[in-house]
């Protein structure tokens, strides 16, 4: 793991304590635009109805409340796998990835997170390193909350550490979810933490955990993208049960 230097004064003046980090948080730039086209036609349409304000103000309020960015801070560690998803930890169990990620034919340890329309819907990678593979799969809109859900639309992304570890995941659209945002492309590079995308209204991430790596989280746990740790790949078990570093 990094090793991680004690804070000196001006990181601890550096850190935002104040109201707004909570009431006020950024907003992602897909909720921006949407924001502003929401807010022009209830502007424009309360010129001539002046009720829609009741309508329009509290779906305003909601629109910025579900494409918060807040800021978050990563753990520190080139072997940790870090929660891409606000959400709960819904399902732990190991499957066969699809055979284009290049991830192999045998089951991997697979990590579900759900969100509800009530989370923070802004996805963050797990880990540092470079996009090795992308695979856009369109498929139904049902609920991805206690079902494996192999024909949901999704989007898997398969990145490549510089240790030459490649970690799947897959951002997948649920019931209420209507649209994948996912810009990135083939060779980009990411640190652990970094935003690279989101989906709308509810749905799930999955994350393959690499072979003979244990999950570091557990059923019903919340988790918080960019921060929350799924597993350390420096710690592997022994064959008594136990593990070590």
């Amino acid at each position: 793991m990094a090793e991680y230097p004690f804070p000196t004064e001006k990181d601890l003046k550096a850190v935002d304590l104040s109201w707004s980090r909570y009431l006020l948080p950024p907003i992602h730039p897909e909720g921006g635009k949407i924001l502003g086209v929401l807010f022009l036609g209830v502007l424009l349409i309360g010129l001539f109805a002046s009720y829609i304000w009741y309508l329009g103000l509290p779906l305003l309020v909601f629109t910025f409340y579900f494409f918060r960015n807040p800021p978050r801070v990563t753990p520190p560690g080139d072997n940790l796998i870090i929660a891409p998803a606000d959400g709960i930890v819904s399902n732990i169990k190991p499957v066969v990835p699809a055979k284009e990620l290049g991830l192999g034919d045998k089951p991997l340890t697979r990590v579900s997170i759900f969100m509800s329309v009530f989370s923070v819907h802004v996805n963050r990678a797990p880990v540092s390193g470079s996009v090795a593979a992308l695979r856009y799969r369109p498929g139904k809109f049902v609920s991805v909350a206690d079902k494996d859900s192999e024909d949901n639309e999704r989007m898997e992304i398969v990145i490549e550490t510089p240790k030459r570890i490649k970690i799947g995941f897959a951002q997948i659209a649920g019931l209420v979810a209507r649209r994948i945002y996912c810009p990135l492309h083939k060779g980009d590079k990411l640190r652990a933490g970094q935003v690279f995308g989101m989906i709308r209204f509810g749905s799930r991430l999955d994350v393959y955990l690499p072979r003979g790596v244990h999950p570091s989280v557990r059923l019903g746990q919340i988790s918080v993208a960019g921060e929350t740790i799924l597993a350390d790949m420096s710690v592997k078990p022994t064959p008594k049960g136990r593990t070590k570093q």
